[in-house]
């Protein structure tokens, strides 16, 4: 299971820090990303970060978004600064392949984590 925490409700030109871990007997993590989604459009991807600690940013968070991780923890990070009414979303946490005793999984999301930017 994937479990993210750390949204909320902020004022513009906040921060916030979204955590994301999993559950279970993992042996290793690939690639990790957030991503979100509003109502009525489609899931969007925010950050991407690969076993080697590359990242990839949508256009719209570069500068202001830093994705991380943590493989001992078995966890990633989202810090986000200077947000905008516009990164207001339900913001979902992914795992593209888990390695476990039972085998890989593929392509694991988590529930969301609603985060509001008032303006």
């Amino acid at each position: 299971e994937l479990l993210e925490s750390g949204g909320g409700l902020v004022q513009t030109g906040g921060s916030l820090r979204l955590s994301c871990a999993v559950s279970g007997n993992i042996f290793t993590i690939g690639a990790m990303g957030w991503y979100r989604q509003t109502p009525g459009r489609q899931r969007e991807l925010v950050a991407t970060i690969t076993t080697a600690g590359d990242t990839n940013y949508a256009d719209s968070v570069k500068g202001r978004f830093t994705i991380s991780r943590d493989d001992d923890k078995k966890m990633t990070y989202l810090q986000m600064t200077s947000l905008k009414p516009d990164d207001t979303a339900v913001y979902y946490c992914n795992m593209d392949r888990l390695e476990t005793p039972m085998g890989p999984l593929y392509d694991y999301w988590g529930q969301g984590t609603q985060v509001t930017v008032s303006s």
